[in-house]
């Protein structure tokens, strides 16, 4: 991806996630090898800053805060159908590059879905304010 043709003064970072189609066979060796070496050509040319995937949620803890209290339950929970897969934070110069960044990982790694959403940072105003 060239995102020489686009540029604005300040970078904009991006989560973005995948989830992959509950209804096809988890990625080959193969295919878990060409995704690693997108993602470190990516990191290298430093559009990804950071990236990883996550347990399903019969080894995670779910918190919640409701009405003041906070409690933590400890899985295993039920499954669902929308449970994010991986996840990465990405810097380019503009949600359209970031649509590339996306288009060009799920051509690698398969049929799924994900969400791109734009961060951040603390104490400065969310995009678009």
């Amino acid at each position: 991806m060239n995102l020489d043709d686009e540029s604005t003064e300040t970078p904009m970072r991006f989560l973005m996630t995948y989830q992959q189609d509950p209804n096809v066979p988890p990625p080959t060796p193969e295919k878990m090898a060409a995704i690693g070496a997108y993602t470190q050509k990516n990191m290298q040319s430093g559009v990804v800053v950071m990236t990883g995937g996550l347990v399903r949620p019969t080894h995670g803890t779910q918190v919640k805060s409701e009405r003041g209290k906070f409690s933590v339950t400890d899985g295993p929970f039920a499954e669902t159908k929308e449970l994010i897969d991986g996840f990465a934070v990405i810097e380019v110069p503009s949600k359209a590059a970031a649509i590339a960044v996306a288009q060009e990982f799920m051509q690698l790694a398969g049929d799924g879905t994900g969400e791109i959403l734009q961060m951040f940072d603390p104490g400065g105003p969310p995009p678009g304010r």
